[in-house]
Formats: C-alpha cells, structure tokens, sequence
C-alpha cells in the first residue's frame, strides 16, 4: 500500500464516526415519538437515503483507495479519485440531509443541488479509475 493510500484511508477511517453518528441520530427519531420524524415520509426517505449513501460510498472510497495503486494515470487524475470518491459521499449525503432540514418540509430544498454535484464527481472519479485500471492491464 502506497503512503497516500494509507493517508487517504485513514483520514476516511476517521470520518465513519460521522456516519455512526447519523444512524444513531435516525435511532433515536424513529424511537421518540415527539421528534416529528415519522410525521414526514420525504424526511424519512431522505434521511435514510443520505445515511446509506454515506456508509456505501465511504466503503467504495476505502477500495478505490487500493485500487489507485494499481491505476495508470497522471498524478493530479490520482488524486481526483482518491479525494473526490470520499468526497462526493460527503456532497451526496450532505444534499439529502440539508435539502429536508425542515420537520415540515413538503419538497427537497436548494441543497438537493449537492446530490447531483456529488453523483457527477463519484461517477467521473471512478470510470476515470476504471480506465487507468484497464490502462495497467495494457502496459502490464
């Protein structure tokens, strides 16, 4: 494992607490019955989407991380993968969680503009490693 595998990985490692964070958060609605949180099926489905979100894609960022090392591509394509894959997690899940803020929210707000930001960034990060991945494949 190359050094910024490793620092890419562990600064990802770091972040899960983040993640833990909001299962708990949807605990804790789903079991007071006073927090609104059943009261709003979009709220409830963008919670849930952006905690799922979160944890998936952070496990993809952990792979990509390894798989990164083994990509032939120009250094800053590198570092787009390693540092855009974890942070569209961060884009996706922020757009779903900030975009229902409101417990009476009717429609995602403006920052379901994050969601789209996010998928754009995940989806270029890894066909860009999928092609430096093939690439290896080529020169090997």
């Amino acid at each position: 494992m190359t050094r910024e595998a490793r620092l890419m990985s562990g600064i990802i490692l770091i972040s899960i607490p983040t993640i833990q964070y909001g299962g708990y958060f949807l605990l804790t609605s789903l079991t007071n019955k006073s927090s609104g949180y059943m009261d709003n099926p979009l709220r409830q489905n963008f919670f849930r989407a952006g905690h799922a979100h979160a944890g998936v894609i952070v496990i993809l960022s952990l792979v990509c991380q390894m798989l990164a090392d083994a990509a032939v591509l120009p250094t800053p394509l590198l570092w787009f993968v390693r540092i855009g894959v974890p942070l569209s997690a961060i884009l996706i899940s922020a757009g779903f969680f900030f975009s229902v803020l409101s417990p009476n929210a009717t429609e995602a707000g403006p920052a379901v503009f994050l969601i789209y930001i996010g998928a754009v960034i995940l989806a270029v990060g890894v066909v860009t490693l999928g092609i430096g991945l093939l690439s290896s494949h080529r020169t090997s």
